[in-house]
């Protein structure tokens, strides 16, 4: 361990991202290549991390340590820090190892008081800026270092700007900034119940201490659990002397990014603000320009810009997001990271990166979020469509939505539990935001630019986002919002777009996307690179249809009892269910036989070329079969209306029945090869149905490529049985129709006895295919649709779980059976097809854990083929020799 806490920019580099934090490592890497970066240090994440375990202390060493740092910083600047000559001003920033934009605490110009506010009104020549950083600090440092809440600090500034009848902060004079300092400092006594303080260094240390503690703050804790950032990476502190872009009109500051963030063109994209700090282009206090008008209002520094833009990301090899200040005429680069992007715009990036040479195809998969493919699989606002347009913003995320208004982040969480479709409608959203942020189809706010909180966050989300709709006025008290005189209520359906900005009243009709060819790139590089197949999970021909357009190289799980519960079905089902012979039984399964051949025959036929594993009758008979309670509801009521005696001793036969066939728990009952052992008539009926289809389309020309699956199989003489009715029905048919037929017989993994068994089990089958939603159940004792709703909730809140096991894979104790089934099974046969065709077969995560243990191939549905195509590709790149993680990246 490091017994050294705090570096300057330049004993860094961008290697150094986990001790540093991003932001840090960035600075010193921008430090290190002679770019303009104001100087300044670093406190590690490794200090943070000994001030959580140390309950909130500073580690031994650490004040010292900056206070050493601060003289050289002092020496280098010729300033001093709390001078009342010359003061030395600095910003403090937290700086996490992977990018959390808005989630942790900031606080600027800290270094002033009473006195070297002054100071810095004399040698600036201009008292309204020195007042104007002063209130800054106090709002920055009162808000999120003494817990005063930053809108009584807003609702002063209101009152000024009322009573002096200006309509912008940059409007009240010097004077009027006095006295909102002095309501300031009074509202800070009265909350915080002490004064503001005014020496630096505690000001400063007081402000570290903050950063480290908003490592845990509700807002990060959440952004974490969504994007799967541990907690305890810890967060860095940036401590950076001030340049400012609030000094007058030859000052300013901005946020550009390289490219486009939304569709990935190869034009600078961003905004700035004349006279202005930071801050105020990502609140959204004012709206500011477009980065592009910066070549009118300041040539030379638009050049001088342009021309680092290309160099940083020249040097990164990515696409940058870039923040500056402006002070005096002089450009200063006050961070740099990788930026954030929709998934359109990444895959535009990535491909567009390649074909310029500075990436490798390897490169650029890594460059598309597999997740985010889900962004471009979905729906759009139909162009033909009549749409009542009302206003329009700046369009801050792709994408449409449509939704109920709600205009509290609590409520949207709340009324999301229902069901409820919702749009979020906000002045501007902050970071407190973020859950109904996640709870909503999208977001609409009035103030902010396209790299406003909102923008970034709805981005990164993949949610659509229209900004900055300056027509609209929110009055929260009475829940409504007018546009001129519109008036629009909570509840009322509103639809925004946010590729150009518009807002619509009404619900608007959609279509599907249309893929772009850098789309089909990505995914043809991602193909080459993959060892990992990739199949569909499908029940019908439209789905297989649809899941080789998305690039699925055959079926890896046909579900047969989807087809028995059509509703003309159904009745002929229960018919085969309730017969009280073999005979009645067959007669029955003689009209299910050409409707399931019907069903094999589409399925093989739009898989032409490619398997299709077709899983045998699975669930549990009482799923076909009235609902108990209803039957008696139903006799009772015959009963007491005289209704007609034979209809009511069908029923209770019926009733009788179904009790008979009732079990306590049913999920570990008489399904899966359970049936087929117990009534070998359906499995054959089934065999018969998949064969016949086979035989039929070998005559037309196809080359079908069946492969039966028997489920829940737990003791290799279940599948010995069964593979030998299904070979005797294949002898059958290919006798009867004169096609020879090749099929292969497996065998669904979904219990561990079946996986610790592998070994024997293997002997019948020619593969193996993981039903890890069942595997799941069976390994953790969890009954799925209990567990979900009820307490794997509370496992995630206490991190028991860093992860619901129904959706990322359970490696330690799942992933362990998988492994060993694995093994054991090529240990009788090593060339056993083997893969998995439950819901984890299209996460990510665990599609490289498929690939880790030597699988054959994932299946999942047929819109999440090419996540799990570029996820396959992923994880061979990431599991290279001598492949590192890039913590930075997306």
């Amino acid at each position: 361990m490091s017994n050294k806490y705090v570096y300057l920019f330049e004993e860094g580099n961008s290697e150094m991202k986990m001790l540093l934090g991003g932001k840090g490592a960035n600075m010193a890497e921008m430090t290190n290549i002679g770019l303009p970066v104001p100087p300044g240090m670093i406190i590690t994440t490794e200090a943070c991390r000994d001030f959580t375990a140390q309950g909130q202390k500073f580690p031994a060493g650490l004040e010292d340590e900056v206070k050493e740092k601060i003289k050289l910083l002092e020496a280098k600047l010729g300033k001093k820090f709390g001078d009342e000559s010359n003061p030395l001003l600095v910003s403090v920033r937290s700086g996490a190892p992977v990018s959390m934009p808005g989630m942790m605490d900031t606080v600027l110009n800290l270094g002033l008081n009473d006195r070297t506010v002054e100071v810095l009104a004399n040698v600036t020549n201009n008292e309204r800026f020195a007042m104007d950083c002063y209130r800054r600090f106090i709002t920055m440092f009162g808000d999120v270092v003494m817990g005063v809440e930053h809108h009584k600090f807003e609702s002063i500034l209101e009152a000024q700007k009322k009573k002096t009848d200006v309509r912008f902060d940059h409007e009240l004079s010097a004077a009027d900034l006095r006295e909102v300092i002095a309501d300031y400092k009074k509202l800070i006594q009265k909350e915080a119940g002490r004064s503001f303080p005014q020496e630096p260094i505690e000001q400063l240390f007081m402000s570290v201490f903050a950063v480290f503690n908003s490592w845990n703050n509700d807002r990060a804790i959440v952004y974490r659990k969504l994007n799967k950032i541990p907690d305890d990476f810890g967060t860095a502190v940036n401590i950076q002397a001030m340049v400012f872009g609030n000094m007058g009109d030859d000052c300013g500051t901005g946020v550009a990014f390289t490219r486009n963030p939304s569709t990935g063109e190869k034009k600078l994209y961003g905004e700035y603000l004349i006279n202005a700090q930071g801050e105020d282009v990502v609140a959204g206090i004012r709206t500011p320009q477009p980065i592009a008008a910066l070549e009118n209002d300041m040539p030379e520094i638009y050049r001088q810009f342009a021309d680092t833009c290309k160099l940083l990301e020249k040097h990164y090899r990515n696409m940058q997001d870039i923040e500056f200040t402006v002070e005096r005429g002089k450009l200063w680069i006050l961070q740099t990271r990788n930026g954030k992007r929709t998934a359109p715009a990444a895959i535009k990036v990535a491909v567009d990166m390649v074909e310029e040479g500075l990436i490798t195809k390897e490169d650029a998969v890594l460059r598309v979020e597999a997740g985010q493919l889900d962004q471009l699989l979905h729906r759009r606002i139909d162009p033909s469509a009549k749409l009542d347009v009302v206003t329009k913003g700046l369009p801050a995320s792709p994408g449409a939505a449509s939704g109920a208004v709600v205009f509290d982040a609590e409520l949207a969480e709340e009324l999301a539990k229902t069901g409820k479709k919702l749009l979020l409608v906000r002045t501007e959203t902050t970071p407190d935001d973020i859950h109904g942020i996640v709870a909503s189809q999208g977001v609409l706010t009035s103030r902010g630019g396209m790299t406003s909180h909102a923008a970034v966050v709805a981005r990164g989300m993949g949610k659509p986002c229209v900004c900055g709709c300056e027509a609209m006025r929110i009055d929260y008290d009475n829940k409504v919002f007018t546009i001129s005189d519109l008036k629009i209520k909570e509840g009322d359906i509103v639809s925004i777009d946010g590729s150009n900005g518009n807002v619509m009243l009404g619900e608007v009709p959609m279509i599907d996307p249309e893929l772009s060819s850098e789309f089909q790139k990505i995914l043809e590089w991602a193909d080459e690179i993959r060892t990992l197949g990739v199949r569909a999970n499908a029940d019908n021909p439209e789905d297989a249809a649809k899941s080789r357009e998305f690039g699925a190289a055959g079926i890896g799980l046909c579900r047969t009892e989807h087809m028995f519960m059509a509703q003309d079905r159904l009745p002929i089902v229960q018919e085969m269910i309730l017969a009280s012979s073999l005979e009645e039984r067959q007669v029955a399964l003689a009209k299910l036989l050409p409707m399931q051949q019907g069903d094999f025959y589409g399925i093989l036929k739009a898989m032409d070329g490619f398997p299709v594993t077709i899983r045998f009758l699975d669930p549990p008979l009482h799923e076909f079969l009235p609902n108990a309670e209803e039957l008696m509801v139903e006799i009772t009521t015959l009963r007491l209306t005289n209704g007609d005696k034979r209809e009511i001793d069908e029923k209770e036969e019926l009733l009788s029945k179904v009790r008979a066939l009732s079990e306590f728990n049913p999920m570990l009952g008489h399904r899966g090869c359970r049936l087929g052992i117990t009534f070998p008539e359906v499995y054959a009926m089934q065999a018969r149905a998949v064969l016949q289809a086979a035989a039929q389309l070998i005559k037309e020309g196809y080359n079908p490529v069946p492969e039966i699956e028997i489920p829940l199989v737990i003791d290799v003489k279940e599948l010995a049985y069964l593979r030998e009715l299904v070979i005797n029905v294949g002898e059958e048919v290919m006798k009867e129709t004169g096609v020879k037929i090749h099929y292969t017989i497996g065998t669904m993994i979904e219990v561990p006895r079946a996986a610790l068994l592998a070994d024997d089990v293997a002997t019948q089958a020619e593969f193996f295919s993981f039903g890890t939603n069942d595997l799941t159940q069976t390994t953790l004792g969890f009954s799925r649709d209990d567990a979900e709703g009820k307490f794997i909730p509370a496992y995630l809140e206490k991190k028991i779980f860093a992860d619901s096991p129904f959706v990322v894979l359970d490696r330690m104790g799942v992933g362990k059976l998988m492994k060993m089934a694995v093994e054991l099974g090529r240990s009788t046969k090593p060339d056993l097809l083997i893969g998995i065709c439950g819901e984890h077969g299209g996460e990510p995560s665990s599609i490289e854990f498929c690939h880790l243990v030597g699988l054959n191939f994932v299946s999942c549905s047929p819109f999440r083929v090419p996540i799990a195509r570029l996820a396959a590709a992923q994880a061979k790149v990431n599991n290279m020799p001598g492949a590192k993680k890039d913590f930075g990246t997306l």
